[in-house]
């Protein structure tokens, strides 16, 4: 019943994208002779190709994060600060056309995003899990990629790594849109949407929260949120500390 349902929601997301391609493709047809028109479905067509583009790209994260059960994860010893990093990084230019500003902390203390700024930084503040590094990256940058989309321009996105009682976690905290109560406990259920219309518009999928889900429980980790309407949300990945032996593994993009 649930790779029933499954398919019927991904064949539903992908009617609605195809569909208005293929209507909008034959207004611009009819609307040959008007410039103005032209440009103006022209871009809508684009808009629908980027969604139909960024559904099918959620869809491979999310088979590739559900293959992964029941087997063994590629889980290395890898610095929950550089996971942050490539996040951030990931996802800078959304956040620079929105005008919001990402900031990094440690423990409660500010650090450069980039590396390369904190050459004098402490070892400790690594703050070092024993995880896939694809996998981690790709439910962090989700985190900041929804807080991007549902926040108003000119605010502020905050990326939180810290420790405690031999737990690393990693936390995204916005000054946006924020949850609903009572959607709080669905929010990483697979296409479940808060505001279907807002999530039409920004291009959201309802796959991301899902998506991030299996990448954190796959790696021995739990996610959690806290949120209020009007007020922005908080996510909260948490995975055990590594034991202080072997060298880190290199995350891609930091």
């Amino acid at each position: 019943a649930v790779r029933r349902d499954f398919v019927t929601n991904v064949s539903h997301e992908l009617k609605t994208p195809a569909g208005a391609i293929s209507l909008l493709a034959e207004t611009v047809t009819d609307a040959a002779d008007d410039p103005d028109a032209v440009r103006y479905f022209s871009g809508r067509i684009s808009k629908e190709s980027a969604r139909l583009t960024e559904l099918v790209r959620r869809l491979i994260d999310l088979q590739k994060a559900q293959s992964s059960e029941g087997s063994v994860i590629d889980a290395k010893r890898i610095s929950a600060l550089a996971v942050a990093r490539a996040a951030i990084n990931d996802n800078q230019v959304q956040a620079d056309a929105r005008y919001i500003d990402i900031r990094l902390n440690v423990n409660g203390k500010p650090v450069p995003i980039s590396a390369g700024e904190g050459d004098d930084e402490p070892s400790e503040t690594e703050l070092m899990i024993m995880a896939d590094a694809d996998a981690m990256q790709t439910a962090v940058k989700n985190l900041v990629e929804n807080a991007i989309h549902y926040s108003p321009e000119h605010t502020t996105v905050a990326v939180g790594v810290g420790e405690r009682d031999g737990k690393v976690t990693i936390r995204v905290v916005d000054q946006g849109i924020g949850i609903p109560e009572k959607s709080l406990d669905r929010v990483f259920e697979r296409f479940y949407r808060v505001d279907p219309a807002r999530s039409r518009e920004t291009g959201g999928s309802g796959l991301g929260l899902a998506i991030t889900k299996h990448c954190v429980q796959e790696n021995g980790g739990r996610i959690s949120v806290w949120s209020r309407k009007g007020e922005g949300s908080t996510f909260t990945i948490e995975l055990p500390a590594a034991p202080a032996d072997e060298e880190p593994t290199a995350v891609q993009g930091v």
